[in-house]
């Protein structure tokens, strides 16, 4: 019993974030008629303003982002053609990526060195953990589990890095960015800053959930060294 109580609180903590933010967006995304523009017009002007004309804005089907490397806000359907609050506080907080690439964030410039270094580790524990198999039924030899295991660790452990170090980048880019524009620059009613907060929190609670699902993930691994 006490083991699938155990069962059902890691549950609830690793998957609970997630589903609470999907909700969140969810009950946000309706159609908003006094809204002037769309979250992609409204991630346009900011980047406008902000004097980040050279970043465009586009359209994706991969989850809204800003991309560093190529330097430029996506935004999925909903959000870039949507009259939403979440379109709209989504769109800020993507922007707020972009200005943090602007300012020379640290956080975020050692997230996306970590990024590329992590694809590599990644890359190589995932091509340790195919070969493994094979490599096992034609030498038999008992190291192999041991080099398979300390690949899982390796590439776990590179993802549960990356998520740590998200989640300073996610908050600064939501509550130090984001909500300060949307309330000095009069872009939403006093009424709605209580729900663009919660939006934001959901959107942070994202990569909070991704980062303990990754520790779930490396717990497991290191278990079976045991």
């Amino acid at each position: 019993m006490p083991y699938v109580l155990l069962t059902l609180a890691i549950v609830a903590v690793v998957f609970g974030p997630s589903l609470w933010a999907r909700w969140v967006l969810f009950r946000y995304g309706k159609h908003r008629a006094d809204f002037p523009g769309t979250g992609g017009e409204l991630a346009r002007h900011l980047l406008d303003t902000a004097g980040l004309e050279a970043v465009p804005v586009e359209m994706t089907e991969l989850g809204d982002h800003y991309d560093p490397g190529d330097r430029v806000v996506r935004l999925t359907k909903d959000n870039h053609d949507g009259r939403s609050l979440t379109a709209v506080v989504v769109a800020a907080h993507e922007v707020g990526h972009a200005l943090q690439h602007r300012d020379g964030y640290r956080p975020l410039e050692t997230r996306t060195r970590l990024v590329g270094s992590t694809r590599t580790v990644q890359r190589i524990g995932s091509a340790v953990l195919l070969a493994t198999p094979i490599l096992a039924a034609l030498t038999r030899s008992p190291a192999l589990a041991l080099l398979q295991l300390g690949a899982g660790i390796l590439t776990m452990a590179s993802a549960v890095v990356v998520h740590l170090v998200t989640l300073p980048v996610e908050f600064d880019a939501s509550y130090n960015r984001a909500l300060p524009i949307l309330d000095r620059g009069d872009y939403l009613p006093k009424k709605d800053l209580p729900a663009a907060r919660r939006i934001l929190t959901a959107c942070a609670l994202t990569y909070v959930a991704a980062s303990l699902a990754s520790l779930l993930n490396l717990w497991r691994w290191i278990r079976l060294l045991r």
